[in-house]
């Protein structure tokens, strides 16, 4: 099981690791690694998220009500709990809450989830990997972008290139719905939701046609951990009060709360284990992206991804365990 787990996790450390040693010998800088996040966030995460979306079968993302229900509450339950604790608990800037709560409630279930759930659940990985990169992709992923562009709006801050030009708020809710629209334009927004419209209407992508998005989409992971990697020498890894609540609640606190939950209404064992191994899986490396991309607590939230990806082993071991 521990063989299972490492395997799944190695080439994630492996590649943070290399970016790390690129920046160590001044191949990359890190404004560098934001044009390599530009090109994942405007070009290669859109791709492979529409080709995903578009191949997953309407029938497994309708068909197990309760699996779809306790993914949605650990997910988007876990998104809102956090940001609003972040906000208005430890009064952080609504950019930061966002963050947090993605890298909080964001498994990376389109990079460790199909090695690690694939073996341990072989009939049922593919449902709830399509549903974890289905709430992400059209409940996650646009509610961050909103209070991130936002934020950097309000800030007056500049963005990296691929992110919205940053302008004077006039008004809160002018300002709202400024970003709204460039939340809605950004490719990683649309294209997901475009495919989950097209899927929703009967239309799936020809077998022929699904290379042609995958090709550059599959170089997401390995570009973007590059780039973490890049990110995470120049910030410096740090082990500071919120990195600590980040891991310790993204790894620990959120799996627990969805075991008891799920426990409590009598869910089946594999159900349970299915959604709360899910829902162990590291932070997401969308998290560093939105920092990068938005230059908000990037030292954070690079640190958050660090350590969860590495202290995963032990947790998710320990999770694995304990469902059985």
């Amino acid at each position: 099981m521990l063989e299972t787990i490492v395997t799944a996790l190695l080439p994630i450390i492996v590649t943070l690791m290399l970016g790390f040693f690129a920046g160590w010998k001044h191949n990359f800088t890190q404004q560098q690694a934001g044009v390599l996040n530009s090109m994942v966030m405007l070009y290669a995460l859109p791709l492979l998220l529409f080709a995903g979306i578009l191949s997953t079968p309407l029938a497994e993302v309708t068909g197990n009500i309760a699996l779809f229900v306790w993914t949605a509450i650990g997910m988007i339950g876990g998104l809102v709990i956090v940001f609003a604790v972040s906000m208005f608990v430890f009064r952080s800037s609504s950019g930061v809450a966002a963050l947090r709560a993605i890298a909080i409630a964001g498994p990376a279930v389109p990079f460790v989830g199909t090695p690690v759930l694939g073996v341990l659940f072989p009939g049922d990985a593919d449902l709830v990997i399509a549903v974890s990169s289905l709430l992400m992709n059209l409940v996650q992923v646009p509610l961050a972008l909103i209070f991130l562009v936002g934020a950097s709006q309000t800030a007056g801050s500049p963005v990296t290139a691929g992110a919205a030009t940053a302008k004077p708020a006039t008004s809160g809710l002018a300002t709202a719905l400024h970003a709204v629209v460039n939340a809605v334009r950004q490719p990683v927004v649309w294209a997901p939701v475009l495919a989950f419209v097209l899927l929703l209407v009967g239309l799936d992508m020809p077998h022929y046609l699904k290379g042609s998005f995958t090709l550059l989409g599959q170089a997401t992971g390995g570009v973007a951990l590059f780039a973490v990697g890049i990110v995470l020498f120049s910030q410096k890894v740090s082990v500071s009060i919120p990195v600590v609540i980040n891991v310790a609640a993204k790894n620990i606190v959120l799996p627990a709360i969805i075991l008891l939950g799920m426990r409590a209404f009598g869910i089946s064992a594999t159900e349970t284990s299915l959604v709360v191994v899910t829902l162990a899986i590291p932070t997401a490396s969308i998290a560093v992206i939105f920092a990068v991309q938005y230059a908000t607590a990037q030292k954070e939230m690079a640190s958050t991804l660090f350590w969860s990806t590495i202290l995963s082993v032990i947790t998710m071991g320990g999770f694995i365990w304990i469902t059985g």
